[in-house]
């Protein structure tokens, strides 16, 4: 009902516990009187290919990230809009705690469907690949769902590919699929400078999300990713919008601007980029958590697609990947930092204050601060008592002042 469709596209990943849910769910779509598509197991970039390309809202059950025991359900609307608090999802969510489902005299019908082929081409089909130099990739799935993906788009580029548990399991038996954590990264690093790879490639459990490291196995800030992403589409794309959320690292909209592009700076989360992004017409958009997002795969975020632009830049600039990164690194980045705060409100309204007259502040997410060769923000969690910091300065140890003195104002 709330996602106003005739059919809705339901997909999982490979927890166990998702075939139980994602049948119990199609079973209760069909109760009232709406049909349903399984596509199986599936990236959840996979589900908003689908959404796009059928035209009808989507489901995916599946947890991304978080541990085993884990589960979840990401909904969009047909040609994969996001379904957020304020567009339809509370609404959902009152629905569901209520039981207030009106019965239907209609029993929605069923069918199967298999896409992963089509969406491997869609994927391909954001370079040339004829003209992409062989590259040498270790790519960690963490036993996620890129143990699916990843070999169907890569079995269609010159890419000698070391796989890392491709093997779908969701009991996590090697390290968490989560690889904005360090030391889930370990693995893949030693894998990269172990076997001569020119880049290592990590997907979340759900592989909406990419993450890389260099030929060195050194990670790279996903703002770079975005950077060298953004110039790349620019090229085609000239005086193009592109997006990049309020804690993207300044090199994103200073790229943008060299390049003769429109940079534009939303709120952190999907729901606004896209929002965004159909309001503008914006060719691309990042986040720091590592989700991309392309006008061309109908707005939505997709790590696999931003794993071959990026392969596409590396090709094109005939050097390593460290050497494509470096003209990008050029500041410094506290990463995010949680602090418990009972009254949050309170403490931003403090730091404000405290630093009246240094910078200007902005409360368009959170408060953001810019000062004289640095920024941060600091905005509360939507699901948390916390307040989460996120500084950049042009070297560590302004970073480091601004970090402790705002740290210091909210504890």
């Amino acid at each position: 009902m709330e996602l106003h469709g005739e059919a809705v596209i339901v997909a999982r990943d490979m927890r166990p516990s998702g075939v139980e849910l994602s049948e119990a769910f199609m079973a209760g779509v069909r109760a009232q009187g709406v049909d349903t598509v399984d596509i199986g197991m599936a990236s959840t970039d996979l589900l908003y290919y689908a959404s796009g390309r059928l035209g009808l809202p989507g489901a995916m059950w599946t947890a991304s990230h978080n541990p085993a025991e884990y589960n979840g359900l990401k909904l969009c609307r047909a040609g994969a809009e996001p379904v957020g608090i304020d567009t339809g999802l509370a609404q959902i969510r009152d629905r569901a705690q209520s039981g207030s489902f009106p019965a239907s005299s209609a029993q929605g019908s069923h069918r199967t469907m298999a896409l992963l082929g089509e969406y491997a081409d869609h994927v391909r089909g954001f370079v040339d690949v004829g003209a992409l130099r062989p590259t040498k990739v270790a790519v960690d799935a963490g036993n996620g769902m890129g143990g699916l993906v990843v070999p169907e788009v890569f079995s269609g580029l010159p890419v000698d590919l070391v796989e890392l548990f491709f093997e779908l399991d969701g009991s996590f038996p090697n390290h968490p699929a989560n690889p904005i954590e360090p030391e889930n990264l370990v693995d893949l690093q030693a894998a990269v400078t172990d076997s001569g790879c020119d880049l290592g490639l990590a997907f979340d459990g759900d592989a909406d999300r990419m993450f890389c490291v260099d030929e060195a196995g050194r990670p790279i800030n996903p703002s770079l990713v975005t950077a060298v992403i953004a110039g790349t589409l620019l090229e085609r794309n000239p005086g193009a919008t592109i997006l990049y959320n309020l804690i993207v690292s300044r090199v994103v909209p200073e790229t943008v601007e060299a390049a003769g592009g429109h940079p534009v700076r939303t709120r952190v989360g999907h729901s606004y980029i896209k929002a965004v992004m159909k309001d503008t017409g914006a060719v691309f958009g990042g986040e720091h958590s590592g989700h991309y997002y392309f006008r061309d795969n109908f707005r939505a975020d997709s790590g696999l697609i931003a794993a071959v632009l990026l392969l596409e830049a590396l090709s094109d600039s005939g050097g390593t990947m460290s050497q494509l990164i470096a003209p990008y690194d050029r500041y410094v980045q506290s990463g995010e930092v949680n602090t418990t705060v009972a009254d949050q409100a309170a403490a931003m309204e403090r730091v404000a204050g405290e630093l009246a007259g240094q910078g200007e502040a902005d409360w368009t997410d959170g408060l953001t601060f810019e000062g004289d060769g640095w920024w941060f923000n600091l905005r509360p969690s939507n699901t948390e008592p916390l307040l989460r910091l996120n500084v950049e300065a042009a070297d560590a140890e302004q970073m480091a002042a601004v970090r402790d003195r705002v740290l210091q104002l909210i504890r």
